[in-house]
C-alpha cells in the first residue's frame, strides 16, 4: 500500500456539554471537517473521561492527535492562578483528559496539532500560564471574536504573524508574515519549558509553538487553519504536514 492511499486514524479531543438533562461529549463539525479534508484522515472523538481514559492505549490505537478549540478555557488553578471566571466556563473533563495526553503524545511520537484552546492547553501541560482576559491586561490588540458578526466575518483574516525561524511553520512557508483569524479572549502569558516559538503577532503575543526535539511533527496555533482551508495555502500547508507525520506513524505501525 502506497503512503498516499492511506487513512490514517486521528483523533479530536472532545468537549463536555450539558444538553438538557443529559451530558454529552462533543466535537465542532470544522475540525472533523479539517481532519478529513485537510489531511485525508479518518476522524475519532476522543471522549473526555479524564483518568477513565486509558491513555496509552488510546494513543497506541491513533496515528494522530487533534486539540480543538473552545468556548471554554482551561483552568487557571493548572497553571498556579486563582480564578477570576465564572467557574461555568471551564470543562474539568476536558482539562482532565487533554493535558495528560498532550504529555504522553509527545512522549511517545504521536504527530500533534493544537488549535485555540488546544494551543492554550499545550502551553499549560509544559508548565506555561495564561493571560485569561487579553483585553484587561493592557498593551495587546484586540483578539477577540465580533459576535455580532457573521460566521464568515468572524473567521477571516484580520491580522498578521511573524513567523519566527528555525522552527515547523519556517520549514513549511519560508519566515516572514502570513495573515490569520483570530477570536481568543486568553493568550499566553508564560511560555511553557523548552517550547519554541513559531510565531508572534504584531503586538508580541506568541501566537504559534512547538516542542523541539520530540521525534514526531507537533505545532500549536492561536489561530483557527480548520476554517475554510482550502481558501488559504498557509491552512492548508498546516494540515498536510500533520496529515503527512500521521499517515507515516500508520504506514510505520501497519
Amino acid at each position: 500500500m502506497s503512503n498516499s492511499s492511506i487513512k490514517p486514524l486521528i483523533g479530536i479531543s472532545a468537549c463536555t456539554r450539558q444538553m438538557g438533562i443529559h451530558p454529552f461529549h462533543v466535537a465542532g463539525h470544522k475540525y472533523i471537517a479539517g481532519v478529513v479534508d485537510g489531511t485525508g484522515g479518518l476522524p475519532v472523538i476522543i471522549p473526555s473521561l479524564g483518568d477513565k481514559l486509558d491513555v496509552t492505549s488510546t494513543l497506541q490505537r491513533l496515528d494522530g492527535l487533534l486539540l480543538t478549540g473552545s468556548y471554554s478555557m482551561v483552568q487557571p488553578h493548572l497553571y498556579g492562578v486563582e480564578c477570576t471566571r465564572d467557574s461555568s466556563e471551564y470543562d474539568l473533563g476536558r482539562d482532565a483528559t487533554t493535558l495528560p495526553l498532550i504529555r504522553a503524545a509527545i512522549a511517545g511520537g504521536v504527530p500533534l496539532l493544537a488549535i485555540c484552546r488546544g494551543f492554550q492547553e499545550m502551553n499549560v501541560a509544559f508548565g506555561g500560564s495564561l493571560h485569561q482576559r487579553l483585553h484587561e491586561v493592557g498593551g495587546f490588540q484586540e483578539h477577540r471574536e465580533e459576535k455580532e458578526h457573521s460566521i464568515d466575518e468572524q473567521y477571516a483574516v484580520s491580522h498578521p504573524v511573524k513567523i519566527h525561524a528555525a522552527g515547523v511553520l519556517a520549514s513549511l512557508m519560508g519566515e516572514g508574515d502570513q495573515m490569520v483569524n483570530s477570536l481568543h479572549t486568553q493568550g499566553v502569558d508564560r511560555l511553557g519549558a523548552g517550547l519554541h516559538i513559531e510565531a508572534t503577532a504584531e503586538d508580541g503575543l506568541v501566537e504559534a509553538f512547538s516542542v523541539p526535539g520530540a521525534t514526531a511533527f507537533n505545532l500549536a496555533v492561536q489561530w483557527h487553519p480548520e476554517w475554510k482551508i482550502a481558501e488559504h495555502d498557509f491552512y492548508i500547508k498546516i494540515f498536510k504536514a500533520f496529515g503527512d507525520a500521521c499517515r507515516q506513524r500508520a504506514q510505520t505501525a501497519s
